[in-house]
């Protein structure tokens, strides 16, 4: 056990859900596999897309806020997720969304192509074009993109703890970007690490990332991380079961909410894979209050 293989999901604040669902499975072709609740916050929505199955790194998922005041991308937080596109299909996608209205600039990153764009809350969004088989038009997360001050002590956590490696190193209109890479081919193996100058304070709100999570295989593994950062002075949560994984979480020196989220059980654990995301699912410690539970939450049927 020497590494973290890549990301599990990425969490991030968005305004209604209507524009949300719309963007990420009809413009992106993210499937909704879970409508369930903040279960911190039983009144607000949490919605996760991903592949078909949601498998882990494939995941980005969301707290849709009606009325939340938008948040301000800057320093202590990740900026930017990014999606991997299979080679064949990385200009037909890129055309499609151009036809559909949506701004995009293209740009070259460690050689190779990358389409930005904004999600309806002014994210950013993130195409890199890849090498990997083409299975549908997007192949899970690529990456993230974290926006720090002093990006040496985040560094020092993804390359002597998580056990990945440096990769490249660039400067570009973004800033220094210095991009560290797990073991292995598994989706959301890269990180980026990005210093622009002058950058401000991040703010969360509408518009931006909450956390980053990462993946632990099993709960042995997850254990065996606890450990890991523990010996180097990093405390964490206990284990907190989230209904299709367990996590912890911890703040790393930039900044940034770490998670590291298990694989088991998965999004089918409470519904058979054909029907994911169909219909609200809640835990059990909120199943009592299902009723009172769905008459708060804004309704999801004008995009669903």
């Amino acid at each position: 056990m020497t590494a973290i293989p890549g990301l599990h999901h990425v969490t991030a604040i968005s305004g209604p859900p209507h524009a949300n669902i719309a963007f990420y499975t009809r413009s992106l072709g993210q499937r909704l596999v879970k409508q369930t609740v903040n279960f911190d916050s039983p009144d607000t929505w949490h919605l996760y897309y991903g592949d078909r199955t949601g498998s882990p790194g494939s995941i980005m998922t969301f707290f849709p806020v009606p009325g939340a005041p938008p948040g301000r991308i800057g320093t202590g937080m990740a900026s930017a997720h990014a999606y991997a596109v299979a080679a064949g299909r990385f200009d037909a996608l890129a055309d499609r969304l151009r036809a559909e209205g949506h701004a995009t600039t293209l740009t070259e990153r460690f050689g190779a192509r990358v389409l930005a764009l904004a999600d309806p809350d002014g994210a950013p969004v993130e195409l890199v074009e890849t090498g990997r088989p083409a299975a549908g038009e997007t192949e899970g997360l690529h990456s993230v993109t974290l926006l720090l001050a002093d990006p040496g002590p985040t560094a020092r956590i993804l390359t002597d703890i998580f056990g990945w490696a440096e990769a490249g190193h660039e400067t570009g209109a973004q800033g220094e970007r210095l991009r560290l890479t797990a073991p292995g081919d598994a989706p959301g193996a890269s990180v980026d690490l990005l210093r622009r100058d002058g950058a401000p304070r991040g703010r969360s709100g509408a518009g931006t990332i909450h956390h980053v999570a990462f993946r632990a295989r099993t709960d042995a593994e997850q254990r065996h991380w606890i450990d890991r950062l523990a010996a180097a002075g990093h405390r964490t949560t206990p284990p907190i079961d989230r209904q299709y994984f367990t996590a912890i979480y911890f703040r790393e020196p930039g900044g940034v909410l770490f998670e590291i989220a298990t694989d088991p059980p998965g999004f089918a654990v409470d519904e058979p894979v054909e029907a994911l995301g169909a219909a609200l699912k809640l835990p059990p410690q909120h199943e009592p209050y299902r009723d009172r539970i769905a008459a708060a939450l804004p309704s999801l049927s004008a995009a669903v």
